[in-house]
């Protein structure tokens, strides 16, 4: 096991928010290696922890879509840490949603046990940060939504029993953390265009923490309960594929004064992406000192990309050049294999087509590692490698990575200018964090 950061910075923070300061982190829920690579060079500057975190969708002991396995992630963060010259102790690797979501389908003793071997995988690899989730319902549910958050709890406590059990494997690995909580929302994003989300019910907040507190508590789990720094809630922000509802602290006041309530804990937010800046940072003084974020950094990834793939139109147009043809070559693969957007995005074929490419949903980032994507993507950059970007293109398609490169702190080159794009969403998670 590779040796990653303890969860102390974590620890700290918590420490923190309980002195009333405004301080917190933010957690990449992706697995997109320009990303990944964006990230590290902006916690490189902020001279922080970064918080990487796989999701059991993406990452599990099937692969998940990603085609990776929780040690098999790890040695990929790693790899690219190595690459970026980011110190691994810096790294903090996390588990989102483990549990039974990718098995939900399935009788609850199969779904069980396949969880409680991903969260033992996860912590064996490295994880230090595990959010268990078990709030959905099993085969042999019925589908009852919201499940009863007394089997919730239960079930939460079986996957904390594997982490612990996991552990005593590793003994000199520092001890996990875990994340809890009911009204999760749902891994990968909303399903379609929402109303207005209800922010969770502040007395409902204290009543799940003393619930799963008792549970654990009951099964054996004491010491481990003093490990748990993070409610999941729901804070009142969430995006579809073309909407944003914005945090309203005031909304939001109920929960912030529960929180104070409770030792040794903060928020974890979820579907906090393409929140401003103020807002994130309101965010961090009401006490969702957690940030989770993913789609909005492979969006500003697509956008960069498709802004490559205009500029070599424009730019190697009339030439004897193969262009890569990108963005129709994903559609293509989309249309082909649709299970990863169909159920997300309705309306007519114009509707749909719009949300394939610019939905915020952002289901294009379950595409980008097809091999067909994969081959135009190595083109379309070959191209703009080998026939620099004049600078008024720069100006038209990447206005902001426009003055960076006239004043020589950024290279004209097709690879940096789609990581300077994401850092621009990371910068504004480390502004709200008080990172930078």
């Amino acid at each position: 096991m590779s040796k990653f950061a303890s969860p102390e910075t974590l620890l700290q923070i918590v420490a923190a928010q309980k002195r009333s300061e405004a301080k917190g982190i933010y957690s990449v829920c992706s697995a997109n290696r320009t990303v990944i690579e964006a990230c590290m060079l902006q916690a490189l500057e902020d001279k922080s922890d970064l918080l990487i975190e796989s999701s059991s969708n993406q990452v599990n002991q099937y692969g998940g879509y990603m085609g990776l396995t929780p040690s098999q992630f790890a040695g990929y963060v790693q790899e690219i840490a190595a690459q970026m010259a980011f110190p691994i102790e810096r790294l903090i690797l996390g588990g989102d949603h483990l549990g039974p979501h990718p098995w939900q389908n399935e009788p609850a003793e199969i779904s069980m046990y396949k969880s409680c071997q991903l969260v033992q995988d996860c912590t064996l690899a490295g994880y230090t940060k595990i959010h268990i989730d078990a709030s959905m319902s099993l085969a042999d549910d019925a589908h009852t939504q919201p499940l009863d958050p007394e089997l919730s709890a239960q079930r939460a406590a079986d996957l904390c029993i594997a982490a612990e059990n996991a552990h005593r494997l590793l003994p000199n690995a520092p001890l996990p953390i875990y994340v809890i909580g009911t009204e999760v929302p749902v891994p990968g994003g909303a399903s379609a265009d929402h109303s207005e989300v209800q922010i969770t019910d502040p007395g409902e907040a204290k009543r799940t923490w003393e619930l799963f507190q008792a549970v654990f508590e009951t099964r054996g789990l004491g010491d481990a309960w003093q490990r748990v720094i993070a409610l999941v809630v729901q804070p009142g922000v969430e995006f579809s594929n073309a909407e944003i509802q914005e945090y309203d602290s005031q909304k939001a006041l109920g929960l912030a004064q529960v929180i104070e309530e409770l030792p040794g804990v903060v928020y974890e937010a979820h579907s906090t992406d393409y929140q401003r800046p103020d807002s994130l940072r309101q965010m961090v003084k009401d006490h969702f000192a957690i940030l989770k974020v993913g789609p909005a950094l492979t969006f500003a990834f697509r956008e960069a990309v498709f802004a490559l793939a205009h500029i070599e139109d424009e730019w190697l147009r009339g030439r004897s050049v193969q262009r890569s043809n990108l963005i129709k070559r994903i559609e293509d693969v989309m249309l082909e294999v649709p299970e990863h957007w169909a159920k997300y995005y309705s309306g007519d074929e114009l509707d749909q087509a719009f949300a394939r490419k610019y939905s915020f949903s952002d289901r294009i980032r379950y595409y980008w590692q097809h091999r067909n994507v994969q081959e135009a993507l190595r083109t379309l950059m070959h191209n703009l490698e080998r026939d620099p970007i004049p600078l008024p293109m720069i100006s038209q398609y990447l206005p902001d990575q426009y003055g960076p490169v006239r004043e020589g702190r950024l290279r004209n080159e097709p690879s940096m200018l789609v990581r300077d794009h994401i850092r621009d969403v990371a910068a504004h998670y480390a502004f709200a964090c008080a990172m930078n």
